[in-house]
């Protein structure tokens, strides 16, 4: 019996390590992808209003559903700030990667670290475009779990929902962003739907 209790007590400390481990990697690895600075001038969890700077991103727009059009953006996309096919220096990845609609398909962005200008950049592939959002505000919703089409609708509407009680105008289409890989479990996921406020 003694032993039997010595293995379970092992097994435990086994299944705490390793979940340590993974907490360890999954924070290590999130913290150390830059994301865009933002000013919150609103915040009633799990909703925010943010005020953007001016963001550099390259993007490019995949046709198809919303799941097969990241799915495709995002090769050509790590390609170029990886340097695969091109000349120069690589850059580093930031979070979020971001996809909004787009005249019948899906435009798919990396936004570029903090410091660059569209003329310090490399000159990107044919299918990828750099440009400059403008400074902007985004009312935005944050939430984990998967990526399905079922989870943005519902955040979605759960968004426009609360912009209503605030007396907060849409000014355009929401935004969908990413911040982890496939790979993380969608417990750990920040996943948000940004809508830009008039």
């Amino acid at each position: 019996m003694g032993e039997w209790m010595n293995a379970l007590a092992l097994l435990g400390i086994g299944a705490v390590g390793t979940v340590v481990a993974l907490g360890g990697a999954y924070a290590y690895a999130t913290l150390s992808v830059a994301t865009p600075d933002y000013t919150v001038v609103a915040a009633e969890k799990p909703f925010e209003v943010r005020d953007y700077p001016p963001l550099v991103v390259a993007e490019t727009i995949k046709t198809g559903n919303r799941g097969a059009a990241v799915r495709a953006a995002f090769s050509p996309l790590a390609g170029y700030i990886f340097a695969k096919e091109r000349a120069g220096e690589k850059i580093a990845m930031t979070a979020p990667v971001t996809q909004s609609p787009s005249d019948g398909g899906w435009t798919v962005a990396f936004i570029m670290p903090a410091g660059y200008t569209l003329s310090d950049l490399p000159t990107p592939a044919a299918d990828i475009r750099l440009s400059e959002t403008p400074a902007q505000r985004m009312a935005a919703i944050r939430f984990s779990g998967s990526w399905s089409d079922e989870r943005f609708a519902a955040a979605t509407d759960r968004l426009k929902a609360w912009m209503g009680r605030e007396g907060l105008t849409p000014a355009g289409d929401p935004t969908f962003a990413y911040y982890n890989d496939p790979f993380t479990p969608g417990f750990l996921r920040r996943n948000e739907v940004l809508i830009p406020v008039e």
